[in-house]
């Protein structure tokens, strides 16, 4: 058996522990702890057996509300091979989301750690149908039903389990997960995935990037995210990648010189973030340093164009930028941790092309990729050596990708979801009676096959005059435009002309303020401060001039304060909640207009 041959990911694992045993599989960033492969393997199992002896059933859910760290992989697999169908938690989560999940999937075990136990027992306050609660690591007494894992993992090793007869009776169609969906326009739904949807995109994943034996990852994305679950989770598990947890993901930057890793990917204003970073470096150092860094970093951003034009590079430009990266960027990746990056990914919202741009000059090929919760988070990528900057690349092996008349994206592949949990008139909304997943996503496909993402369908703004427009876009021009603009709503459906509802900043904006003698650089003074103000509307005035006149915003206000992942305006994936942005600033939009 291969993991090309295997029909479920525990047979993927067993397959990757028989050739990978005593390598380290899972890690922290110092090595505190070391797990190899068959100590996974070994330490999965006695929780099976541990879970089996609770009463967990075939096909039971098990809620699991950690944050990055080994045994969230050790865990997972343990309640595969019981049977089970883990799930994830958002951390973010309040008692009342705890509790639409758990309930939708009539969950009796949650797992969890100290630092989440208070909002996980308010929650099985309304949950009469959890029987026990598994910490992690507990501190102090435990509350009544709930258990150690270390307890757990004792008994069950005491108890033994026969792994090999657990790994047959698994199917290629039973549910290996569910991972239910940030819920931008309403309660979030199950997203039920199969083994066999799981291997099909994780091999096509690999079939794209082909990763060897030393290949390494960091795990730092919320483990409920579609993104975490395949690249740092089912992708080492079936191709044998090691993964470093890193359990505070402000943190991550600081984790990719240590582990230099094989893939990385991360949401777009990580990039934005680092690049504005990079640039602030740039800005300090002495004049003529500086300019010499900044003739550098533009030959190498013309090469990069002229190269995505399909023009010719001039040989002086070539050697310039050949020396460039010889000199300061080969020092800039090694000091950033992408010295050995294989692939490196931007996704979940569209990104700035002078975003791109800039990694693509410092020789870091950061590469747009597409997919979906309901895909398994596969679809359309940018492969290594073939990425055509401003779309989202071709489609994956295995999936097929059409447009409707209207645009909307359409996928048919093995990695398409079983559907969503309890909810079949949804699940026959989604998928055709062809097979085709409908998106809800607006593309277009350039002439070469390329895919470009345009955005959400029930998103699309058509003002007043019916001009339709992607709030996505001109929302990463704003943002692309000054690094003192955090976030950035756009208004203007059925609305005569654009504005905005924008945040500050909350590493840039008090570091601006230090700058131009600021006392108060909270971001509720800053927000009041015209000084402020005049800077975010130079940064506005220069993305307008990059937009289309219908598309330019005419009128903006700055939040006194910042909004965080899972609050009132964004997801935990960091996706704007437009409704409740719309709701919560309703007399804010509205002075916009007014007059």
């Amino acid at each position: 058996m291969t993991v090309q041959t295997a029909t479920t990911l525990a047979e993927a694992f067993l397959e990757t522990v028989d050739r990978r045993a005593d390598d380290v599989a899972l890690r922290t960033k110092e090595d505190e702890v070391a797990i190899t492969w068959a100590q996974w393997r070994d330490r999965s199992a006695a929780i099976a057996a541990g879970l089996q002896g609770l009463g967990l059933e075939r096909e039971q859910c098990v809620g699991l509300m950690l944050g990055n760290r080994p045994e969230f992989h050790l865990v997972d697999v343990g309640i595969v091979l019981a049977g089970g169908t883990p799930f994830s938690i958002y951390q973010t989560s309040s008692p009342e989301q705890i509790q639409y999940m758990v309930t939708d999937a009539d969950a009796k075990i949650l797992v969890t750690e100290p630092v989440f136990l208070p909002v996980v027992l308010k929650a099985r306050e309304g949950l009469p149908g959890v029987e026990h609660i598994i910490v992690v690591d507990p501190e102090g007494d435990l509350p009544e039903s709930a258990i150690s894992l270390s307890d757990l993992e004792a008994r069950g090793a005491e108890a033994g389990f026969d792994l090999e007869a657990a790994v047959d009776a698994l199917s290629a169609d039973d549910v290996l997960t569910l991972i239910y969906t940030s819920g931008t326009t309403g309660p979030p739904k199950g997203v039920q995935l199969s083994h066999n949807n799981l291997l099909s995109a994780v091999r096509a994943i690999e079939a794209m990037v082909s990763f060897d034996d030393d290949s390494r990852v960091i795990s730092w994305l919320p483990s409920a995210h579609i993104a975490e679950r395949a690249a740092h989770h089912y992708l080492p598990i079936a191709y044998g990648i090691q993964v470093t947890s890193c359990p505070d993901p402000r943190q991550v930057v600081s984790y990719l010189p240590t582990v230099q890793p094989s893939w990385f990917f991360a949401v777009p204003r990580i990039w934005e973030k680092l690049k504005a970073g990079l640039e602030a470096m740039v800005a300090s150092q002495p004049p003529e340093k500086q300019q010499g860094l900044q003739a550098a970093l533009d030959a190498s951003i013309q090469k990069v164009r002229l190269e995505q034009a399909g023009e010719e590079v001039p040989e002086e430009l070539a050697a310039a930028v050949a020396k460039a990266d010889e000199e300061i960027f080969s020092g800039i990746r090694q000091m950033l941790g992408f010295s050995n990056i294989k692939a490196v990914n931007v996704g979940a919202a569209p990104t700035p092309v002078e975003v791109i741009e800039f990694f693509h000059a410092i020789g870091v090929p950061v590469a747009e990729i597409w997919g979906m919760s309901e895909t398994c988070g596969a679809g359309a990528a940018n492969r290594p050596g073939r990425i055509k900057i401003g779309t989202v690349g071709e489609p994956a092996p295995g999936f097929e990708i059409k447009l409707a008349e209207d645009g909307e994206v359409l996928v048919r592949a093995e990695a398409v979801m079983l559907g969503y949990r309890n909810l079949p008139d949804k699940t026959a909304e989604t998928i055709d009676d062809d097979g085709w997943l409908h998106t809800g996503d607006i593309g277009e496909f350039t002439d070469d096959g390329y895919l470009k993402i345009v955005d959400r369908k029930k998103e699309l703004i058509i003002n007043a005059a019916g001009k339709n427009m992607s709030p996505s876009n001109i929302e990463a021009t704003l943002k692309s435009a000054s690094p003192l603009i955090g976030q950035a709503c756009v208004i203007g459906d059925a609305r005569p002309y654009n504005t905005a509802v924008i945040v500050l900043d909350a590493d840039f904006a008090p570091m601006w303020a230090q700058q131009h003698g600021i006392e108060d650089a909270s971001l509720e003074a800053l927000s009041r401060d015209e000084r402020v103000r005049a800077a975010v509307q130079e940064g506005v005035d220069a993305a307008n001039a990059k937009l289309s006149r219908v598309e330019q915003i005419k009128k903006f206000f700055l939040v006194q304060g910042d909004w965080l992942p899972g609050g009132d305006e964004l997801t935990p994936t960091m996706k704007l909640k437009r409704r409740p942005i719309d709701a919560k600033y309703a007399e804010e939009i509205e002075a916009l207009y007014a007059g």
